[in-house]
């Protein structure tokens, strides 16, 4: 792999790195690849920025694994596909005998990706990943990042011309089989958008129809 060199990036080069990235290149659309390459470049940057001790080779390998769970090898699962995603970085991980701390802390970045309100109070690949996917995917943080650095990085890793709508799609194909997985995040609006017989989960509805008396 080329690795453009971008100022504030700094993408690190271990047996480790280009393993994740051969696996997620093999297993991963284009669009999904480029996707968690823009992914590291803003959260690297962000790091950056913010003054925040993060490790670069785990928060590469959040980056690389964050959606590997909306791919075709985990259609047949019932899990929400962040946790899909979170349990592969974590079988990966321990073939290379990581510590399991280390691990753990991947597992979580990861599990915790799409989870507003939380991962900005954890460790700093956690803060890195959430805010970095937001980033990516919703111009969230947009303009916490100068013309020239948007630039670099579109350029490195480009954007497909209908990003956005090919991004919903994605997603909607990940998770239309297990539509249970979405209750209670946001992960129901890709269903709601796609599909006009999708119906929410009203969690009012289910406690009104619980079994307890009162």
């Amino acid at each position: 792999m080329s690795i453009p060199q971008i100022p504030g990036i700094r993408i690190p080069d271990s047996m480790m790195v280009r393993e994740a990235t051969e696996l997620v290149r093999d297993t991963e659309s284009e669009l999904l690849f480029l996707h968690s390459m823009r992914v590291y470049a803003w959260g690297a940057l962000a790091g950056e920025r913010l003054g925040l001790v993060f490790d670069p080779e785990l928060l590469y390998v959040g980056a690389m694994f964050h959606d590997l769970g909306l791919t075709e090898r985990f259609r047949g699962s019932a899990l929400r596909f962040e946790v899909d995603g979170a349990n592969a970085a974590r079988d990966f991980l321990r073939t290379h005998r990581l510590p399991e701390y280390e691990i753990d802390k991947v597992w979580s970045a990861i599990a915790l990706h799409t989870t507003p309100g939380i991962p900005q109070f954890m460790h700093a690949e956690a803060t890195l990943l959430h805010m970095a996917t937001g980033m990516d995917v919703a111009g969230r943080a947009y303009d916490q990042f100068t013309d020239a650095e948007r630039d670099a990085v579109t350029a490195a890793w480009p954007r497909a011309n209908d990003f956005k709508h090919a991004i919903i799609d994605t997603f909607y194909e990940g998770l239309k089989h297990r539509p249970d997985s979405t209750f209670g995040t946001f992960n129901d609006d890709f269903l709601a958008f796609k599909d006009p017989t999708f119906q929410r989960v009203d969690l009012c509805s289910v406690i009104l129809r619980s079994p307890w008396a009162h």
